[in-house]
């Protein structure tokens, strides 16, 4: 793969990193392989940075005492933890007898999905996913064509090359079978499993039914259901669970999932050149990582009546009123039939649509319903603020 080899600093990243500090002395950074984790942590300022892929880092690592108290007031980074033996508990020594020592740890994300790790450190840690780029990282890297991003994907080195790295897509895919999947969950038919990612990625944003994927994937529904909670757990997809009040009339158990960037699901959908139809498409996957980047939040919902009248994603907030929103590429392209359906089982809801092609926000009141159409900024900070 050809790439611009450079060191960006993504501020936002940066900033949300210095602020967990504020709260826990531990961060966990999590995300899928190649998202950026390592060169995130090297941009970091006056930091001790460990590489414990290297022998005689792990080396020092042995008597983790011994190891944080040599480290005392620092700011460390533990780049690749979980090639240590107990990486949990060097962890929980640092957070329980050395709290004046700023620690971020990476490493695969089939770690931070262990119950070993989750329990371990439960309590003792801030956890910030770095999602595939957001709209702040295109500013950071000088290059905010967004239909580039969707179509080579959020990932910083497929990003920055400079043709479609469809070879790399497949050897990702490759690595994360061989170094995530096999060292957690040593899963027995490899065919299988990664004919079930091809599969889902491809409908992407479909909702999901797990009996479709038996027979292509020859393997029975509870092994699918079980590759797709690995799938979740290791952020290569994201389960956008049906929201519901009321069973009888609105869908509550078919969930909708959604590959984790837009470059992969364009190459497993075959797509090189994106027609003006895939815009909707991916930018409701922007959308969706875009919030998933800003709000750090994995529960999002979505909305289907049993008479076919969806919303793209829904949010509950604790003591406040729902959040339903539509993603549109173009403004004039929304039709108020889905919102005036939900609006008849919530009608306290905020109704929002976010939009690409908007200067700045409006509202509308069409049938009585009041809508505001923002753009995907002014809905972070809608939804950060309210």
């Amino acid at each position: 793969m050809k790439v611009w080899l450079r060191m960006v600093i993504r501020n936002y990243w940066v900033e949300s990193l210095e602020s967990a500090w504020l709260r826990k002395s531990v961060i966990w950074l999590s995300g899928v392989r190649r998202a950026g984790k390592t060169f995130l942590c090297q941009g970091l300022k006056n930091v001790d940075y460990f590489d414990c892929e290297l022998p005689r880092v792990r080396a020092m690592m042995e008597d983790p005492q011994e190891f944080w108290q040599g480290m005392s007031g620092q700011c460390v980074v533990l780049d690749e933890i979980h090639r240590l033996q107990n990486p949990s508990e060097l962890l929980k020594i640092a957070a329980d007898y050395f709290p004046d020592i700023k620690v971020v740890a990476t490493g695969s994300s089939t770690l931070g999905a262990s119950a070993k790790f989750k329990d371990t450190l439960a309590g003792r840690k801030t956890e910030i996913w770095l999602t595939p780029m957001i709209t702040s990282d295109l500013s950071d890297f000088g290059y905010e064509d967004l239909v580039h991003r969707f179509l080579f994907g959020g990932l910083p080195p497929f990003y920055l090359a400079k043709e479609l790295p469809e070879r790399d897509f497949q050897e990702w895919m490759d690595a994360y079978w061989a170094k995530d999947i096999q060292e957690l969950f040593r899963l027995e038919r490899r065919y299988s499993f990664q004919k079930f990612v091809e599969l889902l990625l491809a409908q992407s944003g479909g909702i999901f039914e797990a009996t479709s994927f038996s027979r292509p994937c020859e393997v029975s529904r509870p092994t699918i259901m079980n590759y797709l909670s690995i799938l979740e757990a290791t952020f290569v997809v994201h389960v956008v669970r049906p929201f519901s009040s009321n069973p009888q009339k609105e869908i509550v158990l078919a969930p909708k999932v959604y590959g984790f960037d837009t470059g992969f699901v364009c190459y497993y959908k075959g797509i090189h050149d994106l027609r003006p139809q895939d815009m909707g498409y991916l930018w409701e996957h922007f959308v969706l990582n875009e919030l998933h980047g800003q709000l750090q939040l994995r529960d999002i919902q979505y909305w289907r009546d049993k008479r076919k009248h969806e919303v793209d994603f829904v949010i509950q907030r604790r003591g406040k009123s729902l959040v339903a929103i539509e993603c549109k590429w173009s403004a004039e392209s929304y039709n108020i039939k889905n919102f005036r359906a939900f609006a008849r089982h919530y009608p306290d809801s905020e109704l929002i649509v976010v939009s690409k092609n908007l200067d700045r926000k409006f509202t509308k009141k069409l049938n009585g319903l009041k809508i505001s159409f923002l753009t995907l900024g002014e809905l972070v900070l809608f939804l950060k603020n309210n």
